[in-house]
């Protein structure tokens, strides 16, 4: 076999291969085989036509088609490999010449990765958020968790901001009312915006027994996105009851005895937390800095796949279980079709790029992943995906996803690298130390990145 590699662009390739007929005999007699096991000749028992029967009942052609289908893939793979192409998705295969008995001649036009030359990235520079927590922000975390140890109890009077009101819906729609239209005994806390729109001033005013309509649009459900007439009637007012900001407070909500204590704990959540953010931060506005610095090509089948994918999963996956559709996706964004679909082409070619810079710099610093790196990613992803570690292993290891797990590891690798040669300041001015930070967990960019493709796209585990 003779191959030849043609460079179309940056990142697609033509190969031309030559194949020897005698190359072709095993997947002759694979042909032939395979033919005797689907048809029946009278005189011969099944699976013992001779070759010569075959070709004068069915054809030369019929098996020259059959062996050539099923010798092509291992011809392109040796002539990729011959070459050290990094293919990306499959290729246009055109037979050129099938001379019987001669030779087969065809081309095969592929996106491959391109040579990426990984920029000097230590003079980076970013500046974050600093980590400041006010007394403000302790007070709102301490008023919120004793909101949560309110208590209820019922009263005799109208309805106000803040009471717990029990309700009986029931939803009309043209007239009729909705199958999924009736709930009853639902609590709802007024002001909290966690029902339909306009029922808190629907409600504010009734005292129990008290009945109002009104109209509002469906969020979910076999109507979303309708006008519907909703009627809501009162069956309980209840007012809550903060506790005692004190220390019997503290002991009830914490394991702290004293409400100073648990103050100084909260603020210390808060700080871990805002260091969380700035850390992240710093992922972020460091890889942009790369990816600036980086001459990145994109292919355009791969950006292609990519932006259908993003979109299949928006319309089918998130937005399905919202009961949405794209145009009222975009009614309640406030954005144009033309605008959202730059918004998903920028990510896209965002994610692709990402993860082509941070491949090769897996590559130029020789990063690997060991297993405890692994497992650790893999337990985060379980907890992200709402599985058990043991069920996202499962679907993980069944969909042979395990190379796409350790690629999300080694790009985070990767991107801790840049970030510790960066130097990275906070608004006031101060150096930022991350190196307390987990280095190889992966931020939301490159997660985003590895799923982008390797081929196209990463299917991800699904329950």
């Amino acid at each position: 076999m003779k191959s030849a590699v043609e460079t179309l662009n940056p990142t697609r390739v033509r190969l031309t291969v030559e194949v020897p007929f005698e190359e072709l005999k095993d997947s002759l007699d694979a042909a032939y085989k395979k033919i005797n096991q689907q048809v029946t000749v009278k005189g011969f028992r099944k699976g013992k036509i001779p070759a010569r029967v075959i070709d004068q009942r069915f054809g030369r052609g019929a098996v020259l088609e059959e062996a050539v289908n099923d010798a092509l893939p291992k011809f392109y793979t040796e002539a990729v490999n011959e070459a050290e192409l990094n293919p990306l998705g499959q290729p246009e295969v055109d037979i050129t010449e099938l001379k019987d008995g001669e030779t087969l001649n065809f081309t095969a036009e592929v996106d491959v990765r391109p040579t990426i030359e990984i920029p000097d990235f230590s003079g980076i520079e970013v500046e974050v958020d600093a980590v400041e927590v006010s007394d403000e922000d302790v007070e709102k975390a301490v008023t919120e968790l004793r909101e949560r140890f309110a208590s209820t109890s019922p009263v005799e009077r109208a309805a106000e901001d803040g009471d717990v009101v029990t309700l009986d819906l029931e939803a009309k729609v043209d007239g009729e009312v909705l199958e999924d239209g009736v709930a009853e005994g639902v609590s709802y806390t007024i002001g909290s915006g966690e029902l339909l729109d306009g029922i808190d001033d629907a409600v504010k005013g009734l005292e129990a027994g008290g009945e109002t309509t009104f109209t509002s649009e469906l969020k979910g459900g076999s109507a979303a996105g309708k006008e519907a007439e909703v009627t809501v009637k009162v069956s309980q007012v209840a007012a809550r009851e903060l506790p005692e900001l004190d220390d019997d407070f503290a002991q009830l909500a914490s394991e702290f005895d004293t409400l100073e204590e648990l103050k100084a704990d909260s603020r210390k959540r808060l700080e871990n937390m805002k260091q969380y953010d700035q850390a992240t931060q710093a992922q972020e506005r460091v890889l942009e800095k790369l990816l600036e610095l980086a001459e990145v090509p994109v292919p355009e089948k791969l950006l292609e796949d990519e932006i259908n994918t993003r979109k299949h999963n928006l319309e089918h996956h998130q937005l399905g279980q919202m009961g949405l559709d794209l145009e009222k996706y975009l009614e309640i964004q406030g954005k144009t079709v033309e605008e959202f679909d730059a918004e998903t082409k920028e990510a896209a070619v965002k994610g692709i790029k990402t993860q082509f810079v941070l491949d090769e710099l897996v590559n130029k610093e020789k990063l690997n992943v060991n297993q405890e790196e692994l497992t650790e990613h893999l337990m985060r992803r379980a907890a992200s995906s709402g599985m058990s570690p043991d069920q996202f292993a499962q679907a993980v290891v069944e969909g042979g996803q395990v190379p796409m797990l350790v690629g999300e590891v080694a790009r985070g690798k990767a991107l801790a690298v840049v970030v510790e040669a960066a130097t990275v300041k906070d608004t006031n001015g101060e150096i930022v130390d991350l190196d307390d930070e987990d280095e190889t967990e992966s931020t939301p960019e490159t997660t985003e990145a590895a799923e982008a493709a390797e081929e196209s796209t990463e299917d991800k585990p699904e329950a």
